[in-house]
């Protein structure tokens, strides 16, 4: 997907709403259990009830991965079903040496036709700058996280500077507006506005609003820029709403709360 097309979504729908599948078997309603693809079944009802208020779906491939092939295979058959009007968000934290992080490049973009990837850059620019090499696919940087070992590396001083604001400078030579975005922790909502600084013009996926507590009326009040510029995640918040056999209509209800209050900041 293209930026212009991102924003077209965002426009059109007035949201900018990313819904988390952080599908965890343990957490869906019972009545799923018995299907053969549980976890696909879960996700195809939540994003039936949320797709037209929200522009992007996020899937943290831990939580397939940890189920082996067939948990490999609930998250192929997911991509396969959201609609290509949706911004389509591999959360895999990949990096390594340039010749692997090729390989998942082409795992994610080709085999699966993710849109884009999330990156940790603790290796460089090599590790990176394969993810950057696709058509019209993304790479997402973490930027600056809001877990509570940032504090180890992100927010260590370098000269006058944060080590996160020394990667964000310098991821931003890597790649550009069209192909690069990065993640911003929401519970650190209050700093976006000295990231605006520094990257006023890339697209932030912002999690941590909802169930870990993050601000929308401060990520977006910080964040927000005149292409919109901001992907904000919901998860737990959305998806596990109710663990009830109407789960998606409550699912559906939590979305909808974050899409009028978007249309307000988007107006």
């Amino acid at each position: 997907m293209t930026r212009k097309q991102l924003i077209q979504q965002i426009q059109q729908k007035k949201s900018y709403l990313c819904v988390g599948l952080d599908t965890d078997i343990t957490k869906i309603p019972k009545h799923l259990q018995p299907f053969p693809d549980a976890i696909f079944e879960f996700n195809k009802q939540i994003i039936d009830a949320t797709q037209d208020l929200c522009v992007a779906y996020k899937i943290n491939t831990a939580f397939y991965e940890a189920m082996g092939l067939k948990g490999w295979e609930a998250m192929e058959k997911t991509v396969h079903y959201i609609s290509k009007e949706h911004f389509i968000i591999a959360d895999a934290k990949r990096g390594d040496i340039g010749n692997t992080s090729s390989q998942y490049a082409k795992a994610f973009f080709e085999t699966l036709n993710f849109d884009a990837i999330t990156v940790a850059p603790y290796m460089g620019e090599d590790s990176v700058k394969p993810f950057l090499e696709f058509e019209n696919k993304w790479g997402i940087v973490l930027g600056f996280t809001s877990n509570v070992g940032s504090k180890d590396f992100e927010q260590q001083k370098i000269g006058d500077e944060f080590l996160y604001e020394t990667v964000l400078k310098k991821v931003c030579s890597w790649g550009n507006i069209n192909n690069l975005m990065f993640v911003i922790g929401a519970t650190k909502a209050s700093d976006l506005e000295e990231i605006r600084k520094i990257i006023p013009d890339h697209f932030l996926l912002v999690p941590g609003v909802g169930f870990q507590g993050g601000s929308l009326k401060e990520v977006s009040k910080y964040g927000l820029n005149k292409d919109c510029g901001l992907l904000v995640n919901a998860s737990r918040t959305i998806i596990y709403a109710s663990t009830d056999t109407n789960f998606a209509d409550e699912a559906r209800v939590i979305a909808q709360q974050y899409q009028i209050e978007m249309a307000t900041y988007l107006s």
